[in-house]
């Protein structure tokens, strides 16, 4: 038996996908406001989300539904890795740290795996899809806000095993239709994945505290030159 998970996760979702783009983090970042302090704290958190995951699926490959939704081609640990190196240097795995938001998500990937392997779909679609429509535009925006280069700390949104990210898509929805499930369980999925949202959301929020100091850091510098150089230019006046 298997029902239209995908339709059902997109309607389902909707409010909660509405609400985690409303974040201030999130918001900012749309609005070009990026700094990389923030932005390598959530790569870095994103590092280990994605480590669970793709551990727990490569594990569960043979399993009766997560086996139909296992696209090793999606996976992001080694671009997570790459843009890692990029913005700690070769030590980042000294330095690169969990946040306490980021290690409740990734307790919730590693207790699912064991208890109900079935809810991994949640997860799976609810952050490969969004990488996949939104990472082009996250990409351009990280760049310009950051000043990279291409091929410098954005490896996370490229998917070099993937030659067309449309018909992927379309045939990973495809695919979560067929899933061997019934009703009750896709509906128990469509829970997981709302709360894999607010996950999500938890990562961003812990992150606007950080932006905010930044921000504020950076419009202090900017007064404080204009100030220093309006105070040079009535000097050479007098």
């Amino acid at each position: 038996m298997s029902v239209d998970l995908a339709t059902m996760l997109r309607g389902g979702t909707k409010k909660s996908h509405t609400m985690a783009e409303n974040v201030g983090f999130v918001k900012c970042f749309l609005k070009g406001v990026v700094e990389k302090e923030s932005y390598r704290k959530l790569v870095t958190n994103l590092y280990f989300v994605y480590t669970a995951m793709e551990e727990e699926m490569e594990k569960l490959k043979d399993h009766p539904v997560v086996s139909k939704i296992y696209f090793p081609e999606l996976n992001r640990k080694k671009s997570l890795e790459q843009d890692l190196h990029f913005y700690y240097g070769a030590n980042w795995r000294e330095q690169a740290k969990n946040s306490p938001a980021g290690k409740a998500y990734v307790s919730r990937i590693r207790e699912i795996a064991q208890s109900q392997p079935e809810l991994l779909a949640a997860h799976s679609y609810t952050r490969y899809l969004g990488d996949l429509s939104g990472g082009q535009i996250l990409k351009k925006i990280a760049q310009r806000a950051m000043n990279l280069t291409e091929g410098e700390g954005t490896a996370f949104y490229e998917f070099d095993d993937i030659s067309d990210e449309k018909a992927f898509k379309d045939n990973y929805r495809q695919a979560m239709n067929e899933l061997p499930i019934d009703r009750p369980m896709a509906e128990k999925i469509v829970d997981e994945a709302n709360d894999a949202f607010a996950m999500n959301m938890k990562l961003f929020q812990e992150l606007e505290g950080n932006l905010i100091k930044a921000i504020g850091v950076m419009l202090f510098n900017t007064l404080t030159r204009r100030r220093t150089r309006g105070g040079t230019e009535l000097a050479t006046a007098d």
